[in-house]
């Protein structure tokens, strides 16, 4: 039979939908607004379904939601009545389209840091308009080994019953813990044991935690700039006063912060790859940051997301392994390496941290999703990870040289290109006066999601530049897509 979306039933319509949910709605709204008055007898289901010409079980499963939730009451014998107990602060004389929004003033009545993160989002929300090409920060999404994962996730599941039916340690999965510490320890000579790491949905919360277990209103923190938009989001929101710490080819100018800022409570750096510039903070540096830190116990967050990215040598030993103090928290991350969507990374913290940082982490979501972290256990132990890397790197660098050259081939009076020895991205400045927001607009066009070197900086930066990212895309069409930029620029 043919369901109709209007009835012959007084003052009651059918919207689009699911028809018990639509007759729920419609029944409930005639209510509120006054159209079916308290104590009125409804029609049977049996009269109401042949009057809306619709199934008399649609109209039965609507009937014991609005019965479940007091809108109607039966009486044996006599059928069913409209409750004459709704609350009269929910009914409505007002017809539907009459009703006004509570008129209140939001911003008055929530965290007034949220008023100055308000500016960062508009400049930096993420793109969601169907542009991807040479995104940055997306790693070699199509090389991801989504048969294995699936295998190595199915036999997971089958094995887990138990496990799901349970929270897990805030922490995380021990076993990828114990995975992890021997990973870092080999590869990143990080010096740790496996109760000082927290498994994190990603580098963004690790920051999140930090900012509150460390963090007081009004600290001051050192940051980047350019840098990381993300962290100065997340520390603006929680009251800090963020610092901007000039950063060269050597990295963070460790002696301008010093000189400018003594009083920071907390240093936010990526010393293996200086995020967007690509620098590597010098030993020299990163030797006087730990004295400095030692001395006027100041923590250290060092953020090494890109770590993996290295292409003309092994992977810089970690800040966290020159510590001998621990002042330094570490974040490792994986969803360069694997995709965007896997939000899995994790912290190594200061023994004296470890207590903190496990109740933030309960009091933030309880704990991360149990089937990713044994999955990515097995894919470690396995040595699944180990070759991903090695692939990756492989063909991450092939992409890079291809970006490079075709820009030299395409673009040479436009871009001038700063090739870094890691990471994923690279920066592009500006020539012949050009300006960012003209290239943004053309790229755009275009589809291509360029970034501007601006977005990343507090102060204005003295020449201007734009981030493109090649991990994600094919020699072939970096080529071609570099092309087509050159035709209208």
């Amino acid at each position: 039979m043919k369901k109709k979306t209007s009835s012959h039933f007084p003052n009651l319509l059918l919207e689009k939908g699911c028809i018990k949910d639509q007759v729920y709605h419609a029944i409930r709204e005639a209510i509120l607004y006054g159209h079916l008055c308290a104590s009125v007898k409804v029609p049977s289901s049996r009269a109401l379904a042949e009057m809306m010409s619709i199934s008399r079980n649609s109209v039965l499963s609507a009937f014991e939601r609005l019965i479940d939730e007091g809108y109607l009451v039966t009486r044996q014998g006599s059928g069913t009545f409209v409750s004459p107990i709704i609350p009269d602060e929910l009914t409505q004389t007002k017809s539907k389209k009459k009703i006004k929004a509570y008129e209140i003033t939001v911003k008055d009545n929530i965290n007034p840091n949220i008023k100055n993160v308000e500016p960062l989002w508009k400049k930096s929300r993420p793109d969601i308009t169907g542009r991807r090409i040479f995104s940055v920060g997306v790693g070699c999404v199509d090389l991801f080994p989504h048969e294995l994962w699936g295998r190595l996730l199915g036999r997971v599941w089958r094995q887990s019953k138990k496990e799901l039916a349970q929270f897990n340690d805030p922490a995380g999965y021990q076993a990828l813990k114990d995975i992890l510490c021997h990973y870092v320890r080999s590869t990143r000579g990080l010096y740790c044991h496996a109760e000082q790491i927290i498994i994190v949905n990603g580098t963004q919360q690790a920051i999140n935690l930090t900012a509150r277990v460390l963090l007081r209103e009004n600290d001051e923190v050192w940051l980047d700039d350019p840098g990381y938009d993300g962290a100065l989001g997340i520390l603006t929101s929680v009251g800090a006063k963020v610092r901007s710490v000039i950063a060269d080819e050597n990295g963070m100018d460790i002696s301008y912060g010093i000189k400018h800022w003594p009083n920071a409570k907390l240093v936010f750096t990526a010393p293996s790859h200086q995020f967007p510039l690509g620098s590597t903070l010098s030993l020299s540096r990163r030797l006087t940051l730990l004295e400095w830190a030692a001395k006027h116990q100041v923590w250290i967050f060092e953020d090494d997301y890109n770590s993996e990215f290295r292409y003309f040598s092994k992977p810089i030993q970690a800040l966290q392994g020159l510590d001998q103090q621990q002042r330094v928290i570490y974040a490792g991350s994986f969803s360069k390496m694997m995709y965007p969507g896997f939000r899995l990374g994790f912290l190594v913290v200061p023994e004296q941290l470890i207590e903190p940082f496990k109740l933030m982490k309960y009091y933030t979501d309880s704990h991360s999703g149990y089937l990713e972290q044994a999955t990515l256990a097995q894919f470690i132990s396995e040595g699944h990870y180990t070759r991903h890397v090695r692939r990756i790197r492989k063909i991450c660098y092939e992409r890079r040289e291809v970006l490079i050259n075709a820009i030299k081939k395409y673009l040479p009076h436009i871009f001038k290109v700063q090739p870094a020895d890691s990471g994923i991205h690279m920066v592009c400045w500006l020539l012949n006066g050009l300006k960012e927001n003209e290239v943004i607009e053309k790229c755009h066009q275009i589809g291509l999601n360029v970034q501007p070197l601006s977005r990343y900086c507090m102060k204005p930066y003295e020449r201007e530049a734009v981030l493109l990212g090649y991990a994600a895309h094919t020699p072939t069409e970096i080529e071609e897509n570099i092309k087509r930029l050159s035709s209208i620029l």
